[in-house]
């Protein structure tokens, strides 16, 4: 590789599983599951901002776990994507610290979203008759600001700890994107007291909010458990099935990776559990929320149904009325 353009403080990323024998598959699966990323979540918000009936607390929290799968599989794939088809590795100083904020931000960010969502439907199953007044849209914002708020403060302070060590050898991010293990690994200075923070950092964000919702999704199986209704009990059910789906398989990749110190994981397991945090669960979650939810279900059918019925009204008009399309004269 040609490096002479690189500066000093330049990184090099060695890409997604760099011993892989056929890169040309890899990278086209790693587009096909953005392409579906992008698409799912793109096209659930949009289906909760146009539908009333998902004008709701539930729905508006999903919306913004949308945006957040956007973000986060944003800030990660098509730099790889890009370097993959240029030859190029290198990525700046500045370009590294960007997307290891980014990537921070909206990961801290979904851990606390994930427990408020826990807690709008221990809410909604445990104490239904105060959950216009716990869960009130000025409530909802509230939450989704501080889960935004909360990240990008915590972001930026690992942010600036983590670029401010020295790297004395290779500047070889034996990874795909810059994560903070795999930075750590460059540093020639000890980093025992930043692992500290990170522990502490990891306690609070991460395993706090896996306990809360444990415990959420405990008192609320215990409340179903005891539902009369057949019909209501299995509506429960189905609703928190989807979140604890997405939960096991988040927050199962996160605890492997940031409660462990780095030399109890290879970078080759950190990269899959990346993979799976930041491409498998965003290219999921609209998948799992879509297909076991009767009320996203029912609205994208409705949507089809507007689109069929307007585009055959079109099509009758535009049979009667010989104006609706463009007429095109020859002339010789």
């Amino acid at each position: 590789m040609d490096q002479k353009n690189e500066t000093s403080t330049d990184f090099i990323l060695l890409g997604l599983f760099p011993g892989f024998r056929h890169p040309h598959l890899l990278i086209l699966t790693v587009l096909l599951i953005y392409s579906t990323a992008l698409t799912g979540n793109s096209l659930l918000i949009l289906l909760i901002w146009l539908d009333s009936h998902l004008h709701t607390p539930m729905y508006f929290l999903l919306s913004q776990l949308s945006l957040i799968d956007l973000v986060y599989i944003s800030s990660t794939v098509p730099k790889t994507v890009t370097n993959y088809f240029t030859g190029e590795k290198s990525i700046s100083y500045f370009a590294c610290a960007a997307q290891l904020f980014f990537f921070l931000t909206v990961g801290i960010a979904e851990n606390v979203l994930l427990t408020l969502m826990a807690y709008d439907r221990y809410v909604a199953i445990c104490n239904p008759l105060r959950y216009t007044v716990l869960m009130s849209p000025m409530v909802c914002l509230q939450m989704a600001a501080a889960a935004w708020i909360g990240g990008a403060l915590a972001a930026l302070v690992h942010t600036i700890y983590l670029m401010h060590f020295p790297v004395c050898g290779s500047r070889e991010i034996k990874h795909y994107f810059c994560e903070m293990p795999a930075i750590m690994r460059l540093s020639c200075v000890d980093t025992s007291a930043y692992e500290m923070v990170k522990f502490v950092t990891t306690i609070i964000f991460l395993l706090v909010p896996f306990i809360l919702i444990l415990a959420s999704y405990t008192l609320i199986f215990l409340t179903v458990v005891r539902m009369n209704s057949h019909t209501g009990r299995k509506k429960a059910l189905a609703t928190c099935s989807s979140h604890l789906t997405v939960v096991s398989l988040y927050f199962g990749q996160a605890i492997f990776i940031y409660m462990a110190p780095n030399s109890y994981h290879t970078p080759e397991q950190e990269q899959i559990g990346a993979v799976l945090g930041t491409m498998v669960t965003p290219m999921l979650n609209p998948i799992i929320y879509s297909l076991r939810n009767k009320e996203v279900v029912g609205a994208v059918s409705k949507g089809i149904r507007k689109f069929c019925k307007g585009a055959r009204g079109t099509y009758l008009h535009c049979s009667s009325q010989q104006k609706c399309c463009p007429q095109i004269s020859v002339t010789s």
